[in-house]
């Protein structure tokens, strides 16, 4: 680590081997650089004079270091959909470079690999103690989003994404993103090994939709999830307080996997669910609907923005609207299900509540394993960038397998090929789905459970959760 003294060294990896995480919340390698805090207590503890020549040591070395070594730069962008917990990463890799720093400088890309392209940086580097507390706790993309597809046959944007990592002296960029920014890391990896072989290109994972593979789960799901479970609740409760005959159907997010749809079922509040899993059978369903009002007088549905019939069709989805990725814009697939119950004569009339963005950019919600997770992973992601080697690789997170078989939840942080994260949809396991739309098993319960325990102790501003002005609006 440059700049520090001797005797300063064997100190910190003596704090540095004590940090590793080990508790019910997590396990991660990013603790290393968090060790370095009570190291400086610890320093101003020693006495006055050896303080004095530890201190002198260090500045020595890192002005040599600092004649010597050439410039070194680091970029970290965002891309897709906004999350809880996105700026928990974007604060973990900054935070990683003031403690250890890997880069001269660290650079944030405005707008994605859009802005990137369009060299809008924001130099993030000497962001102070205060304003990292924030942007943890701060919902959204800070630096703002895109959903700029950049196409392996388009020389001209790698060369153009090349040249701006040139004229700013990048080594490496960091992308925060879900599948498709996944594939952008492994395509940029994959150009730059022939004809730009200084860059590197690393990922950190996020998503709502919980639906990359190889990890356990992604940042920001948990979040959402313990904001569609209190949303849930909240909204059965205020359901069920009426007489009248009326149905309530809650639409939340999952274009492919409905992993955000099955975790409002751990509220208990839910009569029927509609998952993308599950071709959608209309008669089916409406027997359930039936059945539940002859039963109980009520029913609470939930559905996944995603729901489909056998044929593929969505419930609702707009004729030609997609995003920039080629995905079909989804949304209404709630106001279909509670029209045709109407239309049915089940009942004369419905409600429906749509999550959507509300369940992925809340900070007052914030599960304390997913935002201490999501920061973790920006420390070990810059960690292993140490390693001139690791690029076209993400980091993400495993549950530990001996402490599930003991019930409990322990996590670690672990690195692979951005191709294994790429192009592929973890579906929530039909082994997990009970049928004729009624819930999830309790193995699924287990599942979700552990994941959106926890609330992180908020800075609060005007009666609610203080946050940074993002970097794209400055």
């Amino acid at each position: 680590f440059r700049g520090f003294g001797v005797v300063y060294l064997f100190f910190f990896f003596f704090q540095a081997e004590d940090g590793i995480r080990d508790f019910c919340l997590s396990r991660g390698l990013g603790d290393v650089y968090k060790r370095q805090a009570p190291m400086e207590k610890a320093r101003k503890s020693l006495p006055h004079v050896l303080g004095s020549i530890i201190l002198v040591r260090m500045r020595q070395s890192d002005q040599r270091e600092q004649e010597h070594r050439p410039m070194s730069t680091c970029l970290v962008a965002q891309s897709g959909g906004p999350t809880a917990v996105i700026n928990a990463s974007l604060a973990g890799v900054i935070r990683a470079n003031q403690l250890n720093p890997l880069y001269d400088r660290v650079l944030g890309g405005i707008h994605g690999i859009e802005g990137v392209l369009a060299d809008q940086l924001y130099d993030l580097t000497d962001l102070s103690e205060h304003d990292l507390e924030l942007l943890r706790q701060t919902p959204s993309s800070a630096l703002g989003t895109c959903r700029y597809k950049l196409k392996r046959d388009d020389e001209a944007d790698f060369r153009r994404l090349a040249d701006v990592m040139d004229a700013h002296d990048i080594e490496t960029m960091f992308y925060i993103g879900g599948n498709d920014s996944m594939d952008t890391v492994d395509a940029l990896a994959e150009w730059a090994a022939e004809n730009a072989p200084s860059k590197r290109f690393i990922g950190i994972p996020k998503t709502v939709d919980n639906d990359l593979v190889p990890v356990d789960h992604c940042p920001g799901f948990p979040s959402a999830a313990k904001v569609a479970c209190q949303i849930t609740h909240a909204t059965r409760l205020d359901y069920d307080a009426y007489t009248r005959p009326e149905v309530f159907v809650l639409e939340v997010m999952g274009r492919d996997a409905g992993w955000l749809a099955a975790s409002c079922c751990i509220t208990g509040d839910v009569d029927l669910l509609v998952l993308p899993e599950v071709a959608f059978d209309r008669d089916a369903f409406l027997a359930e609907v039936r059945a539940k009002f002859e039963a109980t007088g009520s029913c609470y549905i939930v559905v996944s923005e995603g729901a489909r019939y056998a044929d593929g069709t969505y419930l609702s989805a707009g004729d030609t609207a997609h995003d920039g990725f080629a995905h079909a814009v989804l949304g209404g697939a709630a106001q279909t299900v509670k029209q045709m119950i109407v239309d049915t004569g089940i009942v004369p009339r419905g409600v429906v509540q749509d999550l959507s963005r509300a369940a992925r950019s809340s900070n007052f919600a914030q599960s304390l394993v997913d935002v201490t997770e999501a920061y973790d992973l920006g420390m070990s992601a810059h960690m292993r960038s140490a390693d001139p080697a690791f690029t076209g690789r993400e980091v993400g997170i495993v549950r530990t397998p001996e402490a599930a078989a003991e019930g409990r939840y322990e996590a670690e942080l672990f690195a692979g090929p951005a191709s294994e994260f790429a192009n592929f949809v973890k579906r929530f396991p039909a082994e997990w789905i009970l049928p004729n739309y009624q819930g999830i098993t309790p193995e699924a319960v287990a599942y979700f459970r552990p994941l959106i325990e926890g609330e992180p102790k908020l800075v609060m501003k005007g009666g609610i959760p203080a946050t940074i002005v993002p970097f794209n609006k400055r």
